[in-house]
């Protein structure tokens, strides 16, 4: 019998350098997944362009065409039931999920950060370490509540701060250790590697 494949969807706003890993993770056999499709609620998107070129299925959903979240949110829901999938990654998805989606794929939504939350949670996570002046920040892949980056933790990387950083530079630096992460904590979820106890994962390598 035939083993059902493990389906991914990625959300997108913007360039998609962390969608373009974690493609590159399951073409490398690293990820025992189908990315079954990218949505994106930005038209000409140029992470829509590179899931184009990997030949994935690619959706744009105007918010323009809905008079509320809830309404866009739901349409976001029909799409994501239909091609019946088992995890939804967002990276760099600029919009907020309500409280409607988030109860319709109850753990099944996860995040990365640039920080290491609960620091830093929001937009401009690099810009608010440099101004607090942290020696160290990072990034965090974490399942999505009802919270602005307050899920539980699945996986941190640590990124030291220099002295002369500047937003851009820590950014990228941060960056790069995202693109190690991200797919890594999907690979964990996958594979049924954690326990999940209230707010706390646990790696389960047995």
């Amino acid at each position: 019998m035939l083993l059902k494949p493990y389906k991914l969807a990625v959300l997108v706003s913007g360039n998609g350098s962390n969608l373009q890993a974690i493609i590159n993770s399951i073409e490398r056999k690293e990820l025992d997944a189908h990315l079954s499709i990218v949505i994106s609620n930005t038209k000409n998107a140029p992470a829509m362009v590179r899931a184009e070129k990997h030949g994935i299925e690619t959706i744009f959903i105007d918010p323009a065409n809905y008079s509320n979240r809830k309404s866009y949110d739901q349409a976001l829901i029909d799409k994501l039931k239909v091609a019946s999938i088992d995890l939804i990654c967002l990276a760099g998805y600029m919009r907020i999920l309500g409280e409607e989606f988030i109860l319709n794929f109850s753990r099944k939504i996860i995040n990365i950060h640039p920080s290491l939350l609960p620091a830093f949670p929001g937009l401009n996570a690099q810009k608010q370490a440099i101004e607090y002046g942290v020696k160290f920040s990072g990034c965090t892949v974490h399942f999505v509540d009802a919270g602005v980056d307050s899920g539980p933790i699945i996986l941190q990387t640590a990124v030291p701060v220099y002295d002369n950083d500047c937003e851009e530079s820590l950014s990228k630096r941060i960056l790069r250790q995202e693109h190690y992460l991200y797919p890594k904590a999907i690979a964990m979820i996958i594979e049924n590697k954690f326990n999940l106890n209230g707010r706390t994962v646990t790696s389960n390598k047995a």
